[in-house]
This record gives C-alpha cells, sequence and structure tokens, in this order.
C-alpha cells in the first residue's frame, strides 16, 4: 500500500466515523439547538476529511484543487449559515432547553434527560 493510499485511506475512514457518530447525534438529541452543534462536528470535521480523502485519492490534479476549495468554501461559510439557523429558530419561537416531543410520543420515551421543561 502506497504513502497516497493510507493517507486517502485514513482520512476517509476518520471522516466516515464523524458524520456516523454525528447522525446518531442528530437523532438522539432533543433540540434544534442541540442537534444544530451535531450539524458544525459534520461540517468541521466529517465533510472536510472527506474532501481531503478525494483530493489526496486524485493527487496533484485541477480536480484536487476544486476539492480543496470546496473544502475552505465549507470552513468559511458554514459558522454562518449555523448562527443564522439558531436565529431563525429563535424567532420562530423554539426556545433553548425546551424538549419537543412528536405526537403521540411521551415524553419520557423521547428523550430522558433531566433539567428541561418538557412540551407538548
Amino acid at each position: 500500500m502506497t504513502l497516497q493510499a493510507a493517507l486517502t485511506t485514513l482520512a476517509l475512514a476518520m471522516g466516515l466515523f464523524f458524520v456516523a457518530v454525528s447522525v446518531v447525534g442528530f437523532r438522539r438529541l432533543p433540540d434544534i439547538f442541540c442537534r444544530l452543534h451535531v450539524l458544525g462536528i459534520i461540517d468541521t470535521l466529517g465533510v472536510p476529511l472527506i474532501l481531503l480523502a478525494a483530493a489526496i485519492h486524485a493527487g496533484p490534479t485541477l480536480a484536487a484543487f476544486k476539492l480543496i476549495l470546496a473544502l475552505a468554501l465549507i470552513a468559511i461559510t458554514s459558522p454562518i449559515i449555523g448562527h443564522l439557523l439558531a436565529r431563525a429558530a429563535l424567532e420562530a419561537g423554539h426556545q433553548p432547553g425546551v424538549i419537543e416531543t412528536p405526537a403521540g410520543v411521551p415524553p419520557a420515551a423521547a428523550w430522558s434527560g433531566g433539567g428541561a421543561q418538557e412540551t407538548r
């Protein structure tokens, strides 16, 4: 195995790990603000590592340059988009720490944490 293949495999495996952990967290966390935190992990670690793996695999080509450019664009725009989504959620009436449960699901089954108010 060449060094290029090893680095590609390592970066891809790490990126997929962070995406998988984020998917589990996104599913399990109770409110939109916690879920926005998980989306930050995908934007900061998951997708950039996958793009880096693709750029390493492509070698020194125009495609690799475009992948690195996409990585930089994600790094610049991700915090802005996260802030705008959180602000929009606040303006829409969502409150941090309030657990919103789907209709027909008892609050204890949706999330068993303490300290937050439960609404239906």
